[in-house]
């Protein structure tokens, strides 16, 4: 029996149990997680425009131009999502009854589920991430405060009336995620949806498991067994210690889709194309702008760049260039990476600049400023530096009323002891000066290497930038499309 059928079926109301879920639903087929119900409630949110438009937002941003695969939407994320939210409240509230789930909080953690994505703009994470930060410095916004904002005009646009004030301010606290006490509400309600005590959550479930799916990364975690395996002790959701490693399993493919997949250097480099192209078209269309308008913020799609395409006005012609280039993958250029150590990446942060790289080029360098690009990429395995498995709370089949933590060395011997990563990555706009980029960031890093104070008693320092001698760009590079077409 796979995982698809594990799980029990149906959103049924726990204060009828007469009710059946064949009464109040239709079903439809997911791949992951095969035929998912779908309540009366989820139907009135699912079939308005505002839940509609995810249709139109790629779920891995701009993965999708590296892994064909990758077409899948945040609309069949929600749904799956939301199907997960309701199988594990359902779930807990089958096996441990004194928990006393209503079906008002079915309602609203099923609904969270399926609402939680709402606000993500063009490309997903790379406009709450980078187009946002840099077209509006300073601003504090998040897909999050968009999905609230976006849960508001669906409810209002569409007169959704089955949910009172109290229900929509505990969906919208869903949503958001939170490990303060909430007044009324049951805290470990809060770990299903968004996670903030460790990151276990059926938000990872759905878009781990389905994004390996689409880009053929094979998982080797089961979240089935998780769900199953899991119940509430002191108003926190633990899990059976023998599911340690499916979890160490779980964080693992995270990193790992992350180090692969999400941050691979090719969909980093269009990303900066598209930010650079919407950048361009801002100030004509005020695409940053529609973050506090509900109604404009509703037709913001990945389509945008069909829309700058589409454009005639002379202010949008170095975007439409953009967007061409994207076409023809004459796309910016990876230039060169650098692992950092832990002890250096303050340093990095602090020094390492389109300026400061400039300032070394040599006599017949004409590489400037706007040619070269600087990104810290950032990878872990959930929480930061910290392993997040530290996180989680574990009970025993023979003590199922006491909770407890697992330390690693009790799960494997082989499991990481650092669970962060920064690495420093050089693109540039400019491809025909890529030597000459690298050749100057690597004498930069050189001296910065010399910069670093030895630690009392060691000589040489004690961590250094090592450039990668694979990545070494000849002198004189030959022409890779030019040599491709000619073999």
């Amino acid at each position: 029996m796979n995982q698809r059928t594990l799980l029990r079926r149906g959103f049924a109301d726990l204060d009828d149990p007469g009710d059946t879920v064949l009464d109040h639903s239709k079903h439809v087929k997911d791949p992951i997680h095969g035929y998912i119900p779908l309540s009366e409630d989820m139907l009135q949110i699912i079939d308005t425009p505002q839940f509609q438009r995810l249709r139109s937002l790629k779920q891995m941003g701009t993965s999708y131009f590296v892994f064909p695969g990758g077409s899948h939407n945040r609309f069949e994320h929600c749904i799956g999502t939301a199907f997960l939210a309701g199988e594990v409240v359902q779930g807990l509230a089958k096996r441990q009854p004194e928990l006393d789930i209503s079906a008002r909080d079915i309602r609203c953690v099923t609904l969270a589920g399926l609402c939680h994505d709402l606000g993500h703009g063009p490309f997903s994470h790379v406009f709450d991430n980078e187009f946002i930060p840099r077209a509006q410095p300073g601003a504090q916004w998040s897909h999050e405060m968009g999905s609230e904002m976006m849960l508001d005009h669906l409810i209002d646009d569409n007169a959704i009336d089955f949910l009172d004030s109290a229900d929509i301010a505990f969906i919208k606290q869903l949503i958001r995620g939170t490990t303060t006490p909430m007044r009324d509400e049951k805290m470990f309600l809060f770990d299903i949806v968004a996670n903030k005590r460790n990151g276990v959550d059926v938000d990872r479930f759905d878009y781990v498991q389905r994004d390996c799916y689409n880009v053929g990364e094979p998982s080797s975690y089961d979240f089935s067994r998780l769900i199953l395996n899991s119940r509430v002790i002191d108003d926190e959701i633990c899990y059976n210690q023998k599911e340690a490693f499916n979890l160490t399993e779980m964080f693992h493919t995270r990193y790992s889709m992350h180090k692969r997949v999400y941050s691979h250097r090719a969909a980093k480099a269009i990303e900066f194309m598209i930010v650079d192209a919407m950048l361009i078209a801002d100030p004509l269309l005020h695409i940053s702008q529609a973050v506090t308008d509900p109604r404009r913020y509703q037709t913001l799609t990945d389509n945008l760049l069909y829309d700058i395409e589409r454009s005639t006005e002379p202010e949008l012609q170095a975007a439409r260039d953009l967007i061409a280039r994207i076409h023809v993958r004459d796309t910016y250029k990876f230039v060169d990476e650098y692992i950092l150590p832990p002890d250096l990446v303050s340093a990095v942060d602090s020094s390492v600049t389109p300026a400061a790289i400039v300032g070394f080029r040599s006599d017949n360098d004409d590489f400037v400023e706007h040619d070269v690009l600087v990104d810290i990429c950032r990878i872990h395995f959930g929480k930061g530096s910290e392993n997040p498995i530290d996180h989680v709370s574990f009970f025993s089949k023979y003590n199922t009323t006491e909770k407890y933590h697992i330390g690693r060395e009790l799960i494997s011997i082989c499991v990481p002891e650092k669970y962060e990563e920064r690495i420093l990555r050089i693109y540039t706009r400019s491809p025909a000066k890529r030597g000459q980029i690298q050749r100057a960031a690597r004498r930069f890093i050189d001296k910065l290497n010399r910069s670093v104070p030895s630690s009392p008693g060691s000589s040489p320092p004690a961590s250094s930038i090592t450039p990668n001698r694979a990545l070494t760009i000849p002198a004189t590079p030959a022409d890779t499309k030019r040599r491709r077409l000619q073999l």
